[in-house]
């Protein structure tokens, strides 16, 4: 059975893209296929191939076999805004329903998916549509991203409560430890841990120059393995 999961964080810059190419090398390490897709994208660049966002680049590279950008970011914007005023802007809507049919085509091409949100998980596409909406419509467990620096704990936990609210499944969480000089790391990865009702699947340290496989091997291989199957 193909499996997927979707990847948020707790706000932007959280790390989200770095975890997602570490759990993306874990699995193919791991023996699985892997592929990985970035539906929303804002803050592109223009080059003449058309709209590339960096993020979903990499994640285009790193995925087990090589597939058009398009298959991987199918909504690509220009502007370093919020998804939904930056596809108003183009007058594009956000179609969660063609996400589905694209996140379908892949997972009959890999034994593993796994899809990075934007921003965190209150983020609107559209006037009408959460990105919430679209984890719904994908049907898929959550693993989230949390960024260790001040007020993490606040936000994870909030992001925690607003994904069991809307019906889906967190199915584990990772540390990334955005702040070097962040103060009582390990006080606050506790109180986390004791909050959290899913696993800790890594603590991944501060890089300057980031290590995907550096990255990948701060995660821990057990409970990802023990990840229930979804999508």
């Amino acid at each position: 059975m193909h499996s997927g999961y979707f990847i948020t964080g707790t706000d932007t810059g959280c790390g989200k893209t770095l975890v997602t190419l570490g759990l993306m090398w874990r699995l193919q390490a791991s023996g699985y296929s892997v592929l990985g897709m970035k539906p929303v994208a804002s803050g592109c660049e223009r080059r003449a191939e058309g709209l590339r966002n960096e993020d979903a680049l990499r994640i285009q590279r790193q995925g087990s076999r090589r597939l058009p950008y398009e298959e991987i970011n199918p909504f690509a914007f220009e502007p370093p805004i919020a998804p939904h005023l930056a596809a108003a802007d183009a007058g594009v809507g956000i179609d969660i329903a063609s996400i589905g049919a694209g996140y379908r085509r892949l997972a009959e091409q890999a034994d593993r998916v796994l899809v990075e949100g934007v921003g965190g998980w209150h983020v609107p596409l559209s006037e009408r549509q959460m990105l919430q909406q679209l984890v719904v419509a994908l049907n898929l467990p959550v693993i989230l991203v949390v960024g260790l620096r001040l007020g993490c704990i606040n936000h994870a936990l909030l992001t925690c409560d607003a994904i069991v609210a809307a019906g889906c499944q967190l199915a584990g969480w990772v540390a990334n430890r955005t702040d070097p000089q962040m103060t009582a790391v390990e006080g606050n990865l506790q109180t986390l841990r004791d909050r959290i009702g899913a696993p800790l699947l890594g603590v991944v340290p501060y890089m300057l120059e980031p290590d995907i496989r550096r990255l990948a091997v701060a995660l821990d291989p057990a409970p990802l393995e023990r990840l229930p199957e979804g999508g």
